[in-house]
Order: C-alpha cells, then sequence, then structure tokens
C-alpha cells in the first residue's frame, strides 16, 4: 500500500505542477483572460472528470481485468509524462493555426474565443483523461490485492494526491525560476515515466487474491439506495462547486494583503490544498461511519465558507497578511467530507468511486464559472460568498442523515446546534463590511475580471484601485509616457497605440495630439471608471479620434492588422505581478515590431528603481536583442524608466526641439500637472537623466532576456532570499508591521 501512496503523491505533484504551467503557456499563446483562465481550467477539470468516470466504467465493465489494472495505471501515467512534451506543441500549433485564419481577414473576439476554446479543449482533454483515471485503476488494483485496505481505498489515494498537490503548489515556481516553463516540464515528464517504470515493475510480481472487480460489480450500484447515492452525489457536487467557486472569491478578497505576484496565488493555492490533506487524514483516522454529515457539520460548512467576509473586514485589527488563514476552516472540513462521502459512495468499487469523483469535478468545473461570471458581477465579493453558504445552511436546518448503510430514506429532524451557527453566520453577513468602505468619496466597479475602485477627491489622493491593489495614480509620468516618444518622432504622428488604459492618461495625452488613439484594457470595468478621474473624459471617449477597446493588449495587436507610429506600455505594477512577463518579453517585442511602422518607436514603461538589479538587466536586455536602436530615461519624479526602442535611429533632439515639436494643446496637457511650468523644462528634466542601456544591463551581467518561457521579473524567490539586503530588508518590514522597531 505505501507504493500506492508514493505514486499518488508524485501525481499529485505532478497534475498541480502541469495546471500551473499549462495555463501560463496558454496565456502566452492566446490571452491573458478570464476567458481564456476560465477555457483552460474547465478543459483541465473536464478531462479529469471524463477519464475518472470513464476508467471507473471501463473496470465495471472488463470484470477482472487482463492486463492487470497496476499495468493501466503505469500506461497512463506514461501518457501524462509524454503529453508534457506534446501540449507546448500543440498550443503553439493552435496559435499557428489562428494566425493563418486571421492573415485571411480579422478575426472577431467571440470567434477567436471559440477557436481558442475549441482547440485547447482537443489539446488538453484527452491528456488530462489520464490523470482523472489514475484512480479507478488503482483503487482496481488495491481492490484485487488487498482486499482487507478496498473499502476506504479512494481516501487514502485522494490523501497522498492531495499531499503532492500541496507540495505541487510550491516546489514548481522555484524549478520555474531556475529552468524556466519548458524546463520544469521536462521534470514532470521524468517523475511520471519513473512512475509508469515502478508501477510496471511491480506489476511483474502482481498477483490478485480476488478479481478487481468482481462479475456481479455491473449490479454493484444495486447495493447503495437509490436515495443515499443521490445523497452523496449531491455532497460531492456542492463541495466541488462550494470550493473553487470561493477560491475566485479568495483570490479578490486577499489580494490587498498577498499582493498579485504568483507566490500570493501559490500562498493561497497550498494553504487551501495543505488544510485539505490535514482534513482528509483526519477523516482517515476516524473509525470507519456509515452516515454521512449532519446539520452541525453542514452549518459549520457554511459558516467557513463566510469567514473570509469578517477576516477582511477592514476595521479588524490583525496583520492584514495573516487574515488569509481564514480559509484553513472551511478547507479542512472539504477535505474532511470529499473522502468520506467518496468512501461511503464507493465501497471500494472502482466504478462507483470513479463516477462519484467525476460528480465533484463536475462540481468543479461549474464553481468558478457561476463566480466569475454570475455571481461576483452582480453580487460582489460579499454577498457571493452568502450565495455559496446558503444552501448549506438551508440543508444543515432540515438536518438530513440517513439510519445506517441500509437506509433507504434520508430523514429530516431539528436541531439546535445547526441553528446556533447559523446564527453566527447571520451576524457575519450583516455585522461586517467591504475593504472598499474604507474609501471615500469612490465608484466600486464590479465584473467577470476584477473589482475595480476609484477613490479620491483630489488629484493628489486620486488612485485606481484592481482588487483592492492600487495600480496608478494621476502623475505626471502618466502623461510622459505618451508625449516623450510622440515629440521624439522626426515627423508629425498619424497614430497611436496604447496598451493598458489605466486611469486614461496617457490615451488622453496622445489624443491631445489630435490624432487617433487606440488605448486597450485588458479589466472591463477600468473604462467605466475613466470620468471619475478626468472630467473631460466623456467627451473624450465620443471623440472619433478616440477608440477604447477591451481586449488583452499582446492578443489584440497579434489579431488586427494595424500599423501605428507610437505604441505606449504601462503594464500595471508592480513589475513583478503574475502574467505581467507577457508585454516585457522577446516574443512581445517581436509581435510589436509587425505593428510598428519603419520609422515607429515603441515606448516601454518599467515602475520600478533599482530595487531588483536582475528585472532590470533582464528587461534591458530583452529590449536591446530587440531593437537595433533603445533609449532609456529616469522619468520626472526620478524613478522608473522609460525605454524608447525603435528600428530607426533615435535622434538627439534637444529639450527645446522637442517642445517644439508638441502642438498647443499637447504642450499644456503636457505640464498640466506640473512640476515644470513649460514644455520645454519638463522635457529637460527627462532628458538630463539619460542612462546606458548598457549600464542597466550590468546591473546583473548574468540575467538572461526576458522571454515567454523565462519571466525573470516574476519569479524571484530563490534570487532574493540570497540577497542579503533583500533579507534585511524583509525583516525591517516584518518588525515594522508588527509595531517593534529594528
Amino acid at each position: 500500500m505505501r507504493w500506492y501512496f508514493g505514486f499518488f503523491f508524485v501525481s499529485g505533484f505532478c497534475s498541480i505542477l502541469y495546471e500551473l504551467v499549462g495555463l501560463r503557456l496558454a496565456m502566452a499563446q492566446f490571452a491573458v483572460t478570464t476567458a481564456l483562465v476560465s477555457i483552460v481550467l474547465s478543459a483541465f477539470m473536464i478531462g479529469l472528470g471524463l477519464g475518472s468516470w470513464g476508467a471507473g466504467r471501463f473496470v465495471r465493465r472488463a470484470g477482472s481485468l487482463r492486463p492487470s489494472p497496476l499495468r493501466l495505471y503505469a500506461l497512463t501515467e506514461l501518457l501524462i509524462g509524454i503529453s508534457a512534451l506534446l501540449v507546448p506543441l500543440e498550443l503553439s500549433w493552435g496559435h499557428a493555426v489562428l494566425e493563418r485564419i486571421n492573415s485571411h481577414g480579422s478575426i472577431s473576439l467571440p470567434a477567436f474565443y471559440a477557436a481558442a476554446g475549441l482547440w485547447i479543449g482537443l489539446t488538453l482533454v484527452p491528456w488530462c483523461a489520464c490523470m482523472g483515471a489514475t484512480f479507478p485503476f488503482a483503487m482496481a488494483a488495491i481492490k484485487g490485492q488487498f482486499s482487507a485496505e478496498s473499502a476506504r481505498s479512494f481516501s487514502y489515494l485522494y490523501l497522498a494526491n492531495v499531499f503532492g498537490a500541496v507540495t505541487g503548489a510550491i516546489v514548481p515556481l522555484l524549478l520555474i525560476e531556475t529552468w524556466g516553463f519548458r524546463g520544469t516540464l521536462r521534470i514532470g515528464t521524468t517523475l511520471n515515466v519513473l512512475l509508469a517504470a515502478c508501477a510496471f515493475l511491480l506489476s511483474l510480481g502482481y498477483r490478485a487474491t480476488e478479481p478487481a472487480v468482481p462479475v456481479q460489480s455491473a449490479s454493484a450500484e444495486d447495493q447503495v439506495p437509490p436515495a443515499t447515492r443521490l445523497w452523496a452525489h449531491s455532497v460531492l457536487f456542492a463541495t466541488g462547486l462550494t470550493s473553487m467557486g470561493v477560491e475566485v472569491v479568495w483570490i479578490r478578497m486577499f489580494t490587498p494583503a498577498l499582493g498579485t505576484v504568483v507566490y500570493a496565488f501559490a500562498t493561497i493555492l497550498a494553504l487551501y490544498l495543505g488544510a485539505t490533506y490535514i482534513g482528509s487524514r483526519f477523516y482517515r483516522r476516524r473509525k470507519e461511519a456509515h452516515d454521512g454529515p449532519d446539520g452541525f457539520l453542514l452549518s459549520l460548512i457554511a459558516f467557513s465558507v463566510l469567514l473570509p467576509m469578517a477576516a477582511c473586514d477592514p476595521r479588524l485589527p490583525i496583520i492584514y497578511p495573516l487574515r488569509v488563514i481564514s480559509i484553513l476552516p472551511f478547507s479542512f472540513l472539504a477535505g474532511f467530507v470529499t473522502p468520506w462521502m467518496l468512501d461511503r459512495l464507493s465501497s471500494g468499487d472502482p466504478n462507483r468511486a470513479g463516477r462519484g469523483y467525476a460528480v465533484n469535478i463536475a462540481g468543479c468545473v461549474l464553481g468558478p464559472l457561476v463566480a466569475g461570471f454570475l455571481l461576483l458581477p452582480w453580487l460582489g465579493e460579499r454577498y457571493t460568498l452568502v450565495a455559496f453558504a446558503l444552501p448549506w445552511i438551508l440543508v444543515s436546518l432540515i438536518r438530513p442523515s440517513f439510519a445506517g448503510p441500509n437506509s433507504a430514506a434520508p430523514t429530516a429532524k431539528f436541531s439546535w446546534k445547526p441553528a446556533g451557527v447559523t446564527l453566527l453566520s447571520l451576524v457575519t453577513i450583516f455585522s461586517t463590511v467591504d475593504y472598499e468602505s474604507r474609501y471615500s468619496p469612490r465608484e466600486v466597479r464590479r465584473d467577470s475580471t476584477a473589482t475595480v475602485t476609484a477613490a479620491g477627491a483630489t488629484r493628489m489622493t486620486k488612485e485606481l484601485l484592481i482588487n483592492g491593489n492600487g495600480v496608478t495614480s494621476l502623475t505626471p509620468i502618466t502623461k510622459m509616457i505618451a508625449h516623450l516618444p510622440l515629440a521624439f518622432l522626426s515627423r508629425p504622428p498619424k497614430n497611436v497605440l496604447v496598451i493598458c488604459l489605466g486611469m486614461g492618461t496617457t490615451h488622453r495625452s496622445a489624443l491631445s495630439w489630435g490624432i487617433p488613439s487606440t488605448a486597450v484594457e485588458l479589466v472591463p470595468s477600468v473604462v467605466t471608471v475613466f470620468p471619475f478621474f478626468h472630467s473631460d473624459a466623456e467627451r473624450l471617449m465620443q471623440s472619433p479620434l478616440s477608440r477604447i477597446v477591451v481586449d488583452d493588449g499582446r492578443s489584440y495587436m497579434e489579431r488586427s492588422p494595424d500599423q501605428y507610429d507610437i505604441i505606449v506600455l504601462d503594464p500595471p505594477p508592480p513589475v513583478e505581478a503574475a502574467a505581467s512577463s507577457l508585454l516585457y518579453s522577446k516574443e512581445f517585442y517581436s509581435i510589436a515590431k509587425l505593428h510598428l511602422r519603419p520609422d515607429g518607436i515603441l515606448q516601454q514603461w518599467l515602475p520600478m528603481g533599482s530595487n531588483d538589479p536582475a528585472i532590470v538587466a533582464s528587461v534591458a536586455r530583452s529590449i536591446q536583442e530587440s531593437f537595433p536602436y533603445v533609449r532609456v530615461f529616469h522619468s520626472i519624479e526620478g524613478w522608473g524608466y522609460h525605454f524608447l526602442a525603435s528600428r530607426s535611429a533615435l535622434p538627439q533632439f534637444s529639450a527645446a526641439e522637442l517642445a517644439s515639436h508638441l502642438p498647443p494643446a499637447a504642450a499644456a496637457d503636457l505640464v498640466e500637472w506640473g512640476p515644470a511650468d513649460n514644455a520645454e523644462q519638463q522635457f529637460a528634466s527627462v532628458l538630463t537623466q539619460e542612462l546606458s542601456l548598457d549600464s542597466l544591463i550590468q546591473k546583473d551581467p548574468d540575467a538572461p532576456a526576458l522571454q515567454d518561457d523565462r519571466p525573470v521579473n516574476e519569479y524571484f524567490l530563490l534570487r532574493r532570499v540570497g540577497n542579503v539586503e533583500f533579507r534585511r530588508k524583509l525583516w525591517e518590514h516584518v518588525l515594522s508591521r508588527i509595531g517593534v522597531r529594528s
């Protein structure tokens, strides 16, 4: 049995590794949007569910399996390992196919997602089905070899799988930092091939003490009363639906505490999986119970769903990052109930376990879709949690239970315990407030992508927050992002492309030149708060020169046939944000060059100082290797970098010459917020801070050029842990947060 535990530990590790890397590879090939993420995760889960259901059905129909179920398990692990090598190729082939289709006529956004979704499904579902098939095949092997252990074999394998997944939420981030995405996939392939080899060698000595699946298993479901099956399937579907649904909510709620880096999402995932493992282990240590969860346990699940609502109340006097531990009770209970119900349903039968697990995964597929596209835009974070908790509350109050394993129908009985917990849940709902309540005045918008808050009363205090994370303010830097490259053009500009609308300042500044400006924004609600920050936004949005597109900037450029004189990029901070590397990589610059006129200029804003030399060097090297002519300047406020890159030589204009290129409206816009009184002085403050590109690269000469496969900016933990200065600053930060002087 320990062999099986080891198999499923490694298998759980690899499955999370493949999910993390596969999602990023799909983003690089198609788009960084909520719709695309939903497509990838749904394909992953649908594959798991189909594989679990199909393998269980196959085991049931095959009876006494020949070859042994252990060899079938070995085959599935081998196929999973092969998938790690083929999936990147298949995704790139899909990208090439869409490019070819688009070359014959610009493809619409709905058609693009339909085609991308179809290709991703055809790519991922078959391979993920192999992952889902591992449970029924391993259970069949255990049933034939260790009949005494078979009744609770699913929970045994589930425990090992979740334990491996906990490790898979953390270790791959370190592997990606060192070897990149494709190198990490090769490590996963090696592990899966080793699993397959070990299982095959073990099968050589496999001697079944009884048929893996008895002949009468075709009617085995008759051994479980219909009402019991319905109740078990309902609980399994509900735990999957709630688990994955509230994870979407958690990401929004805890972004103010953890930030937007990949390690923040890994923290949530690791805590969830870790508590799930402990819950499963706690169940395994209990004596076998035939009954399902009673009303009190169901009410506790409901309350645990609501607990993060209370933890994220801004009035709560607790260090903000510690609030994320509020997800642990629900995760523990989900880990406790899920294997319990699957053991109760299957009693070691691979077919019933496969079907039950497929039902659970069906809930996992539906949960994020319901939360992200329906509940969050309509109800917001707090009341989305209420919507997920409400069914558990209602069911807990009638306390469905079964008298025993042979009971034909549930009984209903009122109990004060769940009523008391329900009262506590109601207090939590009505006594807590949203994170956004700390801002006044404010406008809050919610959509399928994010919660957007526009806050502040004056130019100096206004800020834009995405999921509670501040991304920009009304600063003259965002004006310079547009005016600097436009002024450097040796002729009057014809048009501008702005990637990332933000507050709209850069787009507004580009329009002051009296030329067409196209702004691409990923988050739909950001567009709607443009008027909150600029009184003339409504007029500008109605201008025939203004075009605002809700889309992924990189994906939009790939589908667009247009060319531009100026392309400006202002990715939201921090520079380490998850998926931000896709707007700094060499592959992105290759796409951008196709949409720049021969003398056009790309302006890349890097929103940081010298906190991480490797990031600065990596971005500088990727631009240097992509464009023959590059100049770089510190901005007005003396921090951050304006990179100007072109395929033509960039002229050595003086500040006066740059100012002379501006139309009167553009000159007025440039100095609207100072700090200088006129355009010439404003430009002079930037030109005097020109830097050598080589000097930036020399900050870390060993840093590779930033590429899709090597996102140096996003994966930095090993690099920073080894930095003495970083450890000192981190320690001082921790002490300051708990009120201790260093």
